[in-house]
């Protein structure tokens, strides 16, 4: 059993909140705890936010956003957020905590960090010029899950 759904936005700020106002409400179908909710859109959150300032600086290109959600012994949301922009050349570097293509704006450098530390799995593939992926998953312990999937 399983349910999903596609997104597309303009790497526009403005549309960050928008990625995780529509992943938290596809999330809320599995009945997650509140905790395990803000962990999904704090983590979509922080990937789109990546995309935006890291993948395509200067331009506006197409963020794309899928969730899946499936009933193993518990139900498993996977979502992936992927983009065309500039890539990232030693993604092991980028995952290390602090780290930050750019330390003369105001970033923490925790993105990565955060994501790993919110959800079950995370999964980061990246090439220079080509763009990035995330794929990261979170168990939902929920008790009741609906058999619609």
């Amino acid at each position: 059993m399983r349910n999903y759904m596609k997104l597309e936005i303009p790497s526009k700020s403005l549309n960050e909140a928008f990625a995780r106002a529509a992943v938290g409400a596809f999330a809320a179908q599995t009945d997650p705890t509140v905790e395990e909710l803000a962990d999904i859109k704090t983590s979509v959150s922080e990937a789109v936010t990546n995309s935006i300032i890291h993948g395509y600086r200067e331009t506006v290109g197409v963020i794309y956003i899928e969730c899946e959600a499936r009933v193993e012994k518990n139900c498993v949301i996977e979502i992936t957020v992927r983009d065309e922009g500039a890539g990232i050349a030693d993604v092991e570097r980028a995952m290390e905590p602090l780290f930050t293509t750019a330390p003369d704006e105001e970033r923490s450098g925790m993105g990565f960090t955060v994501m790993q530390s919110f959800m079950d799995t995370l999964d980061v593939t990246s090439e220079k010029g080509k763009g990035t992926t995330v794929k990261m998953s979170k168990v939902i312990n929920a008790g009741a899950i609906d058999d619609e999937f």
